[in-house]
C-alpha cells in the first residue's frame, strides 16, 4: 500500500474520531458563534461606541469570537490528544508499521485547522445574517490573517504537545496558555479599546497581532506588515520549538 494511500487513511481515521467528540465540536465550531450571539443579542452592544472609532461592540468581537475557535483548536484540541497518543504507546507502535508517525501530526493539524477555519466562517456569517456586521472590506488580506494566526495557535498546540509528559498535563497547560491568548486576542476588552499602550504590548503577541490585522481588514485596509511579521515571525518559532522537543515516545 502506498505512502498517499496510508496518509488518507489515517487522515479519515483522525476525522472520525474528531466527530465523536463533542467536546471538541462544542468549543471549536460552536461556542464562538454562541458568543457572538449573546453579546449580539444585547441592545446596548448594538450601539455605535465613539471608545470604538464608531463602531458596535458587536462589529468589534466578530474578529475576536472568530480567533476563539482557532484557539480552542490549537490549545484545547492537539496537545491532550497527541500527548494521549504518545502517554499511551499508538506513537511507539505507529513508528513500527509503514504509516509515518508524522502523518498523525499532520492529520491533527488538518482537521483541527479545518474545524477552526469552519467555525471563523460560521461566525462570519452569523453576525452577517443576525446582526449586520459588514463582511470584510479586505477578504485576501483577512484570510491570510487568519490563516496565520491558525499556523500560529497549531504551532503553539504543537509546542505545549511536545513540553507535556502525560494528557492531564497537556490539557492543564493548554488551559493555562489558553487564559492569556484570549485576553491578548482581546476577548475581554477589544483591541481597538484598550489603552495605547497595552494595544502596543499585546500587538507584539501573536493573537493580538492577529486581532489588530482582522480588524484592518474588516475596516477594508490590507493588514499592517508588522501584524503579519508577528504572527509568521511566532508561528516559525513555535514550529522550530515543537521540532526541538516533540518526543514520538
Amino acid at each position: 500500500m502506498s505512502t498517499d494511500v496510508l496518509d488518507t487513511a489515517v487522515l479519515r481515521t483522525e476525522f472520525r474520531l474528531f466527530r465523536r467528540e463533542p467536546g471538541s465540536l462544542f468549543w471549536i465550531m460552536l461556542f464562538p458563534t454562541l458568543l457572538l450571539a449573546i453579546l449580539g443579542s444585547i441592545p446596548d452592544l448594538r450601539e455605535a461606541d465613539p471608545n470604538l472609532g464608531g463602531l458596535r461592540p458587536v462589529d468589534a468581537y466578530v474578529p475576536v469570537t472568530v480567533l476563539l475557535g482557532l484557539l480552542f483548536g490549537g490549545l484545547q484540541g492537539m496537545p491532550p490528544t497527541l500527548t494521549g497518543y504518545r502517554e499511551t504507546g499508538i506513537l511507539r507502535r505507529m513508528s513500527t508499521t509503514p504509516v509515518r508517525p508524522a502523518a498523525l501530526l499532520t492529520a491533527q493539524m488538518l482537521v483541527l485547522g479545518g474545524a477552526s477555519l469552519l467555525s471563523a466562517l460560521l461566525t462570519l456569517a452569523v453576525g452577517r445574517i443576525a446582526f449586520g456586521v459588514v463582511l470584510p472590506g479586505q477578504p485576501f488580506g483577512y484570510l491570510l490573517a487568519l490563516l496565520l494566526a491558525l499556523f500560529a495557535s497549531l504551532a503553539l498546540g504543537a509546542l505545549l504537545s511536545a513540553l507535556s509528559r502525560t494528557a492531564k498535563i497537556a490539557a492543564a497547560i493548554g488551559s493555562a496558555a489558553l487564559f492569556p491568548a484570549m485576553f491578548t486576542a482581546g476577548v475581554w476588552l477589544p483591541v481597538e479599546a484598550m489603552p495605547d499602550l497595552l494595544a502596543d504590548i499585546v500587538g507584539w503577541t501573536p493573537f493580538g497581532a492577529a486581532a489588530q490585522a482582522l480588524n484592518e481588514a474588516a475596516a477594508g485596509h490590507w493588514p499592517g506588515g508588522t501584524h503579519l511579521g508577528v504572527m509568521a515571525g511566532w508561528a516559525l518559532l513555535l514550529t522550530a520549538g515543537a521540532a526541538r522537543w516533540f518526543r514520538w515516545e
